[in-house]
């Protein structure tokens, strides 16, 4: 007689009991930060180290060999070092090369950051979808399987924006960008066939969602935009075992460390608004 196997929401991870739950949030840069976001505010307890790999910014630069090469050795570190319970690669980019090689590695829980491409297949009504994204997502071989099994019956676009997440990390350093090169990004992901007009936009970078309200405003038309950031927060939840959100309490302070050795000046004041210190 077959059994039903326990989900991890159900199991969660053995943790030592009086500890809080250790969490890594890896990122090539600051744009991770918006899956942090979301992990904080259900999760508030978690002790959580944000990793930027500032040192290796902009990943889709990287040869994919040694890419992979490069951010396992990284990870070996930054685990060695910080302990994690559990480790969240906050990066498109990464999660579509490296995730099975950290997997196949490392004993340590990961949990990968994908284009949402199956929320997409069931939230669009005209069935014209764009997946914005480094093009270096584009071009994984995960992403496009991705399409081919939850969105094959769809007018699906993959838009390689070239500089996008730079121009993110410059709007996070309080630097001016400008709408022109952002309109320039977006604009492919707006299509109009024989009527049917793009009706959802998947943000396929985690830099991205910090320029939503920038991308709504100089959009042609009203659109959906999808961040998967809330959905990897449940999905750490479920890890760690927790089905509900957290009773509110104050959020624990984490840190931030970059591999260049040195956090800008300029975004402290972003990493003081997620309570992160160095």
């Amino acid at each position: 007689m077959m059994t039903a196997q326990p989900s991890p929401s159900q199991v969660g991870l053995a943790l030592p009991p009086g500890r809080p739950p250790r969490c890594l949030v890896f990122d090539s840069g600051v744009g991770g930060l918006s899956v942090l976001r979301e992990i904080q505010a259900l999760l508030p307890d978690v002790d959580i180290t944000y990793a930027a790999d500032d040192a290796g910014f902009p990943y889709g630069a990287w040869m994919e060999r040694k890419l992979v090469d490069h951010v396992m050795d990284l990870m070996g570190q930054l685990i060695a070092t910080h302990r994690p319970d559990l480790v969240v690669i906050a990066c498109n980019t990464a999660s579509t090369l490296v995730l099975p090689a950290l997997r196949q590695r490392f004993d340590t829980p990961f949990v990968g950051t994908v284009p949402a491409i199956k929320t997409a297949a069931s939230t669009t009504r005209s069935r014209v979808v764009a997946v914005l994204a480094t093009p270096g997502t584009v071009k994984r071989d995960y992403t496009r399987a991705l399409i081919d099994t939850y969105a094959s019956h769809l007018d699906i676009a993959l838009i390689g924006a070239q500089s996008l997440a730079t121009l993110a990390e410059a709007y996070m350093r309080g630097e001016p960008i400008s709408d022109q090169a952002v309109k320039a990004e977006i604009r492919p992901c707006f299509r109009d066939i024989r009527g049917r007009k793009t009706d959802t936009i998947v943000l396929g970078c985690t830099h991205y969602p910090f320029l939503t309200d920038t991308f709504k405003r100089l959009a042609p038309w009203s659109v959906t935009w999808i961040d998967p950031a809330p959905a990897i927060a449940r999905r750490v939840a479920a890890l760690l075992g927790r089905d509900e959100r957290a009773p509110a309490m104050p959020q624990r302070p984490g840190r931030a460390v970059f591999t260049t050795g040195t956090i800008p000046p300029a975004l402290m004041p972003t990493l003081a608004k997620f309570s992160l210190a160095a």
